[in-house]
Parts: C-alpha cells; sequence; structure tokens
C-alpha cells in the first residue's frame, strides 16, 4: 500500500520523471485487510489495488527481491541486477515474526501475504480444528474468519490478557469475554514450549491438538536489507526517519510499516504498523519530493498525523485513534460489559487517544478533537449520551 500510494501520488503532485515500483511478491499490488476476512473465506478471489499503472507511466517490477542499497552510489541491488535511482523511496513494509521452532513446519502458518491467506483458506473449509498463538489484532480477526467457517478454535497468549501489548489492563480484560461468547477458546498466561504438525505443548505439559497452527505474535519492519548502507535503524529496526520522511541517507525517504518519525504532537517516535499509515504517509513523501526538486529554498512538509485504525473481530467494530502512554488519564464513556462503549486518554485535559467499540460517531468526532488538541471537560466526556464534541471545554 504505502509504495503503490506513493508513486500514485507522486504522478498527483505533478512528478513527470521515471517512476519505477519493485515488489518482491509475483502478485500484482494488493490491499492487505480483506486478507484476514473476505480473502481468508472464499468470499474474495483477491483484493487487486484498482491502479492503472500503465496509464499513470509508473513501471511495476514484481517478483524482483532487493537485497542491498549502496547510497554512495545510488544504487539498490536486487537479486537480479542493479539498479540507478536519483531518488529512493524505502517502503518495504513488516514481516510477520515466527514463532521459534515452528519455522518449515507443516500445517504452521503466518497471515501476511496473499500466499498465506490462499494456504489457509483450506484450512478453513474443511473446518479444522485450529490452534492460534497471540491474542493481538491479527491473532483476533483470524480467530473470527475461523469461527464463521466453523472451526473450532483456541486462541493461546503469553500475556495475562489480549492486546497486552496495545491497551491497558482494564481496557483489554472485558474484550476477554468477547473470545467466549463468539465460541473461541482463549488460553492466556500460556508459553509455547514447541509446535509441530500435531498443534502445540504449552509451559505447563498441556498439549493442544490442532489440525493448523496459526502464528500472530507480531511484526517487525522488513529493513535486513538494509544492513551495512549507513542508513540509520532506530532501536526498533524500523527506519529512522525524520519529520519529512526523510532517511539519513541523501534522497532518500521512507514511508509505511518500515518507517519511523518523531512526533511533535506526541512528544515520542512513533512506529505505526497500520493501513491509514501507508495510505497518509505517501501524500507526504510525494510532497517533499517534488517539492525538493522545484522550489530552491523549500522547507518540506512535516508528517505528524494522528495515528488511526480498525479491526473487525467477533461481531464488533473496534476503532482506535491517537496515541497513548500510561500516564495519561483514562476516562470510559459507557459500559465494557455491553455491545458499545469508548475509552478517551487524556493528557492535562486535552485529548490525545480514543478507542471506539461499535461508537463510530465517539471515534469520527474524537479524531478531530485530537487533531484540534481539544481539552475536554471529564465529566461530560463520561456521559456516553453527550456527544464528544459537545464535551469540549
Amino acid at each position: 500500500m504505502a509504495g503503490v500510494q506513493t508513486a500514485v501520488a507522486l504522478r498527483e503532485q505533478g512528478w513527470t520523471g521515471e517512476i519505477v515500483l519493485l515488489g518482491a511478491e509475483p502478485h500484482q499490488p494488493y490491499d492487505r485487510p480483506p486478507l484476514s476476512k473476505a480473502v481468508l473465506l472464499g468470499k474474495a478471489e483477491g483484493s487487486t489495488l484498482d491502479v492503472d499503472f500503465a496509464g499513470l507511466g509508473i513501471g511495476l517490477r514484481l517478483g524482483v527481491q532487493v537485497t542491498s542499497l549502496r547510497p554512495d552510489k545510488r544504487l539498490v541491488e536486487t537479486a537480479t541486477g542493479q539498479l540507478p535511482y536519483d531518488v529512493l523511496v524505502i517502503a518495504t513494509g513488516a514481516e510477520p515474526i515466527p514463532l521459534p521452532g515452528g519455522e518449515g513446519e507443516p500445517g504452521v502458518h503466518l497471515l501476511r501475504t496473499l500466499d498465506d491467506a490462499e494456504r489457509l483458506r483450506p484450512v478453513l473449509a474443511r473446518q479444522r480444528e485450529v490452534a492460534v498463538v497471540g491474542a493481538g489484532w491479527i491473532g483476533a480477526e483470524f480467530a473470527t474468519a475461523a469461527r464463521e467457517a466453523g472451526c473450532a478454535v483456541t486462541v493461546v497468549e503469553a500475556a495475562d490478557r489480549p492486546l497486552a501489548g496495545a491497551l491497558p489492563a482494564e481496557v483489554a480484560a472485558p474484550m476477554a469475554a468477547w473470545y467466549e461468547d463468539y465460541g473461541a477458546r482463549l488460553v492466556t498466561g500460556a508459553r509455547v514450549a514447541s509446535v509441530d504438525e500435531s498443534g502445540l505443548l504449552l509451559g505447563d505439559g498441556t498439549r493442544l491438538r490442532a489440525g493448523a497452527v496459526v502464528v500472530g505474535i507480531g511484526a517487525r519492519p522488513a529493513t535486513d536489507w538494509l544492513a551495512g548502507s549507513g542508513v540509520e535503524l532506530a532501536e526498533d529496526r524500523s527506519v529512522a526517519a525524520d519529520d519529512r520522511l526523510r532517511a539519513s541517507a541523501p534522497d532518500v525517504y521512507a514511508v509505511g510499516d518500515c518507517a519511523s518519525f518523531p512526533s511533535a504532537r506526541y512528544g515520542t517516535r512513533l512506529l505505526v504498523h497500520h493501513w491509514d499509515n501507508a495510505l497518509q504517509g505517501p501524500r507526504t513523501v510525494a510532497a517533499n519530493v517534488v517539492g525538493s526538486r522545484t522550489a530552491a529554498q523549500f522547507p518540506g512538509v512535516v508528517y505528524d498525523p494522528v495515528p488511526y485504525f480498525w479491526s473487525e473481530q467477533f461481531g464488533r467494530f473496534v476503532q482506535y485513534a491517537g496515541h497513548h502512554s500510561e500516564a495519561d488519564e483514562l476516562v470510559w464513556r459507557g459500559d465494557p460489559a455491553g455491545a458499545a462503549w469508548s475509552v478517551c486518554w487524556l493528557r492535562e485535559g486535552a485529548l490525545v487517544a480514543l478507542l471506539a467499540v461499535g461508537r463510530p460517531r465517539d471515534l469520527a468526532q474524537g479524531r478531530k478533537l485530537i487533531e484540534r488538541g481539544a481539552r475536554l471537560d471529564r465529566t461530560r466526556a463520561e456521559d456516553p449520551s453527550v456527544p464528544l464534541k459537545s464535551a469540549v471545554l
């Protein structure tokens, strides 16, 4: 998504030079969200992006694996040879973290690519017993699809609750009941000792039989190919871009899941592994590429978005906007045992993040308020019958 959107945005913003888009996969560029939903369930054959590459004059080179970068020579090394560049945009995304000991084991699956989804589709169609490792966003979405397909599903999570890495305990705790309500079994505080074609062995000696194991324990920036290039990487291995999405090498930019950027809004460096970031960031990259070539004193366009993502799981539509920390004040809107509720995070009274479950109006209003840095009246914000925009001080 990030690479394609960058190429399209360059044309929209007036870039007339050659554009070459490299992709390691052999498929036409596609959208990822449907992979854990319609594609996985056989309701769609694919999710190819509706882009006229030829009409836009974008050269599409598929099945090309990039192996290294030589900024001093302005060369990209690929498995089939060298490619020179004037401007390079790194949009290599993220790769799923494999389960130690699970690599190469038959019946052990990841879910990131179209090929992954197509390998998993017959597993669901046969209504196999499935074990899912990881109760994060992707684990919950896959478990939802597997239950809809009629599979027996057990989700194993090392932490004491789902979404432990994303949400505080009091917010994530009510979500544990969603699994049981949907007919899935959730096992928390469970370490996987080993995995094989018959299922999982847990650290306490429990054996979980499964016809397939799906691993969803996180993703990391796909930046190993940058080793030795001199391009600065952050501690999390993302490309350490600046606030204009420029990498440390001249005329090199980075965008999407592989890139982190400093946020003045939140006072920290953000790495955002979500679709909206791969849609918004490319517009900033294109503006900075075109602007730096057409204006002698171009200051650059700053990228400091309000992060946003959504997830469809267990019959619920979950949305999140912003970025929160443990120190932020938490304000509930509605009963978390119900079908619709929200949580606001306030920093010195200003709304900085919002989680909405079945309350899209809260999300829409909250996202705008976060962008404005609006301060909220806590008492009114707690009342779910009061529109969030009416709680502004």
